[in-house]
């Protein structure tokens, strides 16, 4: 009898613990202790872990900004940059359906008179080229994910992806020099004035509203050099930030200068693709400004006859780099 209830409070703390061991009955939709120290400390900060490195960011394990960051980037930039490229695409299509291609209104001369010298054009174009293979591996970055690599499959995806993330960090250099010329080389001439209010109002002659004069640049090519010099420097600027991670910013900086880069970016492209238009197939004779650099004469005189005055005037020095300012073909 002693031997058996012994035996008894022997098994008592035993069978005590196993009792106090038994999981609670779990309740749907409970959140446990763990989980609500979790949040607690990411609306107090980030989380941070410890590291024997000098590094101090790798220990950051999770930070409350780090989501807002993927939010923009995999939400608000996809629908900016779907928007406004879409969108100009669809605006530029309409225009060139209803009002098809300008034609130089009295027709082609045949005389020509220098629009712009080798070095501009050199430097157009190196900013130019430059820019569309930024634009493009820029917007694989944003949609590629979605777009190329169920049609190409993950091996060229990545292949594509890798050589374009080296282009857009080497061209970042070329790109930035020739916004630095360009503004030097064109900034006395497209200085807004009170001209531009007026070609704006009539809608550059292209909505019928009668053609507005303009002198060597018009209101819209103006707009176009500024979104081009400040828009290109501020995508420069902090496109540098992260090719140079944590040289001038921490983390915080950084994914600031993410969200800029990408959201002037493609605005960017918008407008440049507009630029495009104008200068190729929806106006007759614009190529040719940056092509040979000679425009037909009744094509200067019908959208720059300010400009073509004062060079047939002599007021005008031939462009830089060109010693003819004027010449018949």
């Amino acid at each position: 009898m002693m031997r058996a209830l012994f035996a008894a409070l022997l098994a008592l703390p035993l069978l005590a613990g196993g009792a106090l061991a038994q999981p609670a009955p779990s309740v749907r939709g409970a959140i446990s202790a763990e989980e609500m120290e979790l949040q607690r400390m990411l609306q107090g900060g980030r989380i941070e872990g410890r590291v024997s490195i000098p590094d101090r960011q790798s220990a950051s394990l999770v930070q409350p900004a780090g989501k807002e960051w993927r939010d923009f980037h995999n939400r608000t930039l996809a629908w900016v940059g779907g928007v406004a490229v879409l969108g100009i695409l669809a605006a530029l299509a309409g225009f060139l359906g209803l009002k098809g291609r300008i034609r130089i209104a009295g027709g082609a001369s045949g005389r020509t008179i220098t629009r712009f010298s080798l070095l501009e054009r050199a430097n157009h174009w190196m900013v130019a080229s430059s820019f569309i293979v930024l634009g493009l591996t820029g917007l694989n970055l944003t949609f590629g994910r979605h777009l190329l690599l169920p049609l190409l499959g993950p091996e060229t995806f990545t292949a594509i992806s890798i050589a374009g993330k080296y282009a857009h960090n080497y061209l970042a250099f070329p790109f930035t020099l020739g916004i630095v010329v360009m503004l030097v080389l064109w900034v006395r001439d497209n200085i807004p004035n009170a001209r531009d209010i007026d070609w704006l109002r009539k809608g550059g002659g292209f909505l019928g509203l009668g053609h507005p004069e303009a002198a060597r640049f018009n209101a819209g090519q103006k707009v176009v050099f500024w979104i081009t010099v400040l828009g290109g420097g501020a995508v420069a600027v902090s496109g540098y930030v992260l090719i140079f991670p944590f040289a001038v910013t921490d983390i915080a900086g950084m994914q600031l200068a993410h969200m800029v880069h990408g959201i002037i970016a493609v605005l960017m492209i918008a407008a440049m693709l507009a630029h495009i238009y104008i200068g190729s197939i929806g106006m007759e004779g614009a190529f040719d400004a940056m092509g040979s650099g000679q425009v037909d004469y009744n094509w200067a005189k019908e959208h720059h006859g300010l400009w073509v005055q004062d060079v047939a005037k002599g007021h005008r020095a031939p462009p830089p780099g060109d010693a003819r300012a004027y010449g018949a073909d």
